[in-house]
């Protein structure tokens, strides 16, 4: 039974955990660790780069302590120790492969890089089994494009935003609103009361052929309408919220359907429709691409809600799937703060 130490700390979550291969080859994760930061980052509106680095570094040995204990194994039972070397804020990344490094060293186990990205998008494999190639939707705070997941290493970009990601945009709008961090379940909480067609919110690049997303005019649009109507009263708020929540779905919706059907040309025939990123853990979005791929004749898949953020499991199952393939690093892997999932971004149209 191999097992695997995962740790992430890319951003604003302290994570660790140990995932495992049963005889038969089926995962289990056997600890999960995350700390949040949300906290320390609230008063600021975002992820303050610095505040983040030093809150890794007070954590994260207990975090990892508490992981292998809560897993009943010991460093020297893993068979690699996996860490999330980016993409992320620089310094972040650099407390966690420093460690993941010296543990390497200490217990002579193999280091496993792992694109945080990839881990997103294998984690439907950890879940749920799932089989390649599928169509991935990869949306968080920091990223948002549509690729080909068609093996461990082996990606095709289709699409991605051009200016605001998705969960940016969400960021932004909550924010605007006078909303908490972090503003996505802010927005979703308040649309879940508020009337979606009272403000025409534009749709940008609907209808295009390009599976690209833009979001910069739809914020722009919903500060107008907040101008317009100040001062904001709670159903204004709400219903704000309900629109600009509407506009992306419609957004993400349209993109997608351009994306699967350029997915063939690329892949051949997907497995599923995949959902990752913290932006997955939107209702409205979920139930969308839902009902998208059952038109679609697909599968629909997006991980449990614990799953949707940055965590640990994700990291040590890309670790995992790399370890299989002997796919190990050496001690000289560079921290990265930018590592695209797809080196050359494929654009995708549809006629």
């Amino acid at each position: 039974m191999k097992t695997v130490l995962g740790i992430e700390t890319t951003c604003d979550e302290t994570a660790a955990a140990v995932v495992s291969l049963d005889p038969d080859g089926a995962p289990v994760i056997r600890a999960n660790e995350v700390l949040s930061q949300i906290a320390e980052h609230a008063a600021y509106g975002g992820v303050v780069p610095e505040i983040a680095a030093r809150a890794h570094v007070e954590v994260l040995d207990r975090l990892i302590a508490r992981a292998l204990e809560r897993a009943g194994t010991r460093l020297s039972d893993l068979d690699g120790i996996a860490v999330a070397a980016g993409p992320g804020l620089i310094g972040g990344v650099l407390v966690g492969l420093v460690t993941a490094k010296t543990l390497a060293l200490v217990a002579n186990k193999p280091l496993l890089a792992v694109n945080h990205l990839e881990a997103h998008a294998l984690t439907a494999r950890l879940t749920d089994g799932l089989d390649f190639p599928y169509l991935l939707l990869l949306a968080s705070g920091g990223h948002t494009q549509l690729v080909a997941v068609r093996g461990v290493g082996d990606y095709v970009r289709l699409g991605g935003t051009i200016d605001d990601a998705i969960g940016e945009a969400f960021d932004k709008a909550a924010k605007l609103l006078g909303l908490g961090y972090p503003g996505g379940p802010e927005v979703e909480r308040m649309a879940e009361s508020g009337d979606p067609e009272r403000f025409a919110l534009p749709r940008p690049m609907l209808g295009r052929r390009e599976a690209d997303f833009s979001l910069s005019g739809l914020k722009t649009a919903l500060r107008i309408e907040a101008e317009r109507t100040a001062p904001l009263a709670e159903r204004d708020v709400a219903d704000l919220c309900a629109g600009f929540q509407a506009a992306v779905v419609d957004v993400v919706i349209d993109r997608t359907r351009v994306a699967l059907r350029g997915f063939s040309d690329r892949a051949g025939r997907p497995t599923a429709l995949v959902a990752a990123g913290g932006v997955a853990a939107n209702g409205a979005i979920r139930r969308a691409l839902a009902a998208l791929a059952g038109e679609a004749g697909l599968a629909f898949v997006a991980p449990p809600l614990h799953l949707c953020g940055d965590n640990g499991a994700m990291i040590a199952w890309a670790g995992l799937e790399r370890l299989r393939l002997g796919l190990v690093d050496d001690i000289t892997a560079p921290a990265r703060p930018r590592w695209p999932l797809a080196a050359e971004p494929a654009p995708v149209t549809a006629a």
